[in-house]
């Protein structure tokens, strides 16, 4: 009896190792607007092969605004152009909509409320928090930029999203 119980713990504990990530890491992205006010928080975690990215908003403008990940881990206002271009490790053009498309870093929209909150969650399967040459952890890291105007999905290079209003470095955190 004892040794079927240490058996079926061994299989349970085998299972539950098998459930894993993929990856040993998560990642958040502190955001912050022109000014450098604090205007929310991205966590990105990865299951399998999917990538959940949980965006929550405080303090941007009402509207609907493009989200992206961008292909440098650098946030230097006032125009965030230091994160260089959407995360594109695939060589595609931007868009859901295009049929060339879509970047790595092309993500839906998030609608923020009249009082500056907004939330978007999303799954993709383009990225990744593990190795490779879709991780986000590349040499030079990533960040997560909201623009001033919505993706329209489709338009190359950039969705027509316009300004970057808020950019957060991508970092590492421990798998909890």
């Amino acid at each position: 009896m004892r040794r079927a119980g240490l058996i079926l713990v061994a299989l349970l504990l085998a299972g539950c190792a098998g459930m894993g990530t993929g990856s040993d890491t998560a990642g958040v992205a502190e955001l912050k607007n022109t000014s450098g006010q604090s205007v929310g928080t991205a966590r990105f975690t990865q299951a399998g092969n999917v990538v959940r990215i949980l965006l929550e908003g405080t303090g941007l403008p009402p509207g609907s605004h493009a989200v992206h990940v961008h292909a440098v881990g650098k946030c230097d206002p006032p125009d965030f152009t230091s994160a260089g271009p959407h995360f594109n490790p695939t060589g595609k053009q931007h868009g859901a909509l295009n049929p060339q498309g879509s970047h790595a870093g092309d993500l839906p929209n998030i609608t923020v409320a009249p009082d500056g909150n907004g939330r978007m969650e999303t799954t993709t399967e383009q990225l990744s928090l593990g190795s490779g040459p879709t991780s986000v952890w590349d040499a030079d890291g990533s960040a997560l930029i909201v623009h001033a105007s919505p993706d329209d999905f489709k338009t190359d290079p950039t969705g027509n999203a316009g300004a970057r209003i808020a950019c957060g470095v991508l970092v590492k955190t421990p798998v909890r």
